[in-house]
């Protein structure tokens, strides 16, 4: 009845593998590809190499045929691109199977996650001639399109949408790339394991859990990066050019967020040892979230022994 029952939920999720496949030649795209790996690694966790093998073989034969015959040679590029997002999938679900720690299948799978977008880009970039420079610029030119309008109407805003303001703005989005990247790869598998995780272990296989969020506590060393790419932003940020400056302006917001991961899990620190209730954390998060300056908590606590403070005994 077990075997019966799996192979009817595998079924069901190779059809759900089909819809999500399909939906990237639909505009919903932009929102089902952050679930595009799901399927891959429930199928991948719960079956042996040759059923997970079988049950792909009938998907994308269908996906290819379908996305060849509506979109032409853009159905090949839909097809490759479901081809490159199964690699974190069988990554994750690999890491499930060794039960390894949810921090290492979040950072692995991430990190590969990453190293396909980049060879997508690089994909798209030989066989399809795209020119990532000149798809930004037409974005923000569209995006900017509008303002004009409205400049053209009330002269005393029409400096501020200058060309000059436009192409300082393309060149900020086009340095932004990377930053862009790293946090569409990360959040795609904090989703995954989100969804994955509940999914797994209602069907009796176990997966790692994260730390509880008044545990999350990162490398004090991280500090000293801050400090060294705030002096270089502030101090000497009109000499930096090129690869330098596209560091640092990618590196701080990445450890704004950080930090500010940092500052949740001292607000459910707080939280659990002076026994809140257990709704309150929660909104503090939101609230941190919701106002960036917050995270100066965050510092202090990477800074300091602040928690071995609070939790210190008192004479």
């Amino acid at each position: 009845m077990n075997v019966l029952k799996l192979r009817w939920t595998s079924v069901a999720w190779s059809i759900a593998y089909l819809l999500l496949l399909l939906s990237l030649l639909t505009s919903l795209s932009i929102i089902t590809i952050f679930f595009l790996i799901v399927p891959v690694v429930v199928l991948y966790s719960t079956l042996n190499l040759r059923q997970f093998i079988m049950h792909l073989v009938p998907i994308w034969l269908i996906t290819m045929i379908v996305a060849i015959q509506l979109e032409g040679r853009l159905g090949i590029y839909v097809a490759v691109l479901g081809i490159f997002f199964m690699v974190p999938g069988i990554v994750m679900g690999r890491l499930y199977k060794k039960n390894a720690s949810a921090l290492r299948v979040i950072f692995t799978t991430g990190i590969t996650t990453l190293v396909e977008m980049l060879l997508l880009l690089i994909f798209a970039t030989v066989v399809y001639k795209f020119n990532l420079a000149v798809y930004v610029k037409d974005i923000v030119e569209f995006s900017v399109a509008p303002m004009r309008a409205m400049a053209d109407i009330n002269p005393d805003i029409a400096d501020i949408f200058s060309p000059e303001f436009v192409r300082g703005l393309w060149n900020y989005t086009l340095q932004m790339i990377p930053f862009a990247l790293i946090i569409s790869s990360f959040t795609m598998v904090v989703i995954t394991h989100a969804i994955c995780r509940p999914i797994l272990e209602s069907m009796n296989y176990s997966v790692s859990k994260l730390r509880p969020a008044r545990e999350w506590r990162l490398p004090r060393s991280l500090i000293w990066y801050y400090l060294l790419a705030v002096l270089l932003e502030y101090f000497v940020a009109s000499n930096i050019t090129g690869v330098l400056a596209a560091f640092v302006l990618n590196f701080m917001p990445l450890v704004h967020i950080a930090f500010t991961i940092q500052t949740i899990g001292f607000v459910f620190f707080m939280a659990h040892h002076r026994k809140w209730n257990s709704f309150l954390p929660f909104l503090l998060s939101l609230v941190v979230v919701l106002i960036p300056p917050l995270r100066i908590v965050g510092i202090i606590d990477l800074a300091f022994p602040l928690r071995e403070y609070i939790t210190r005994p008192k004479r």
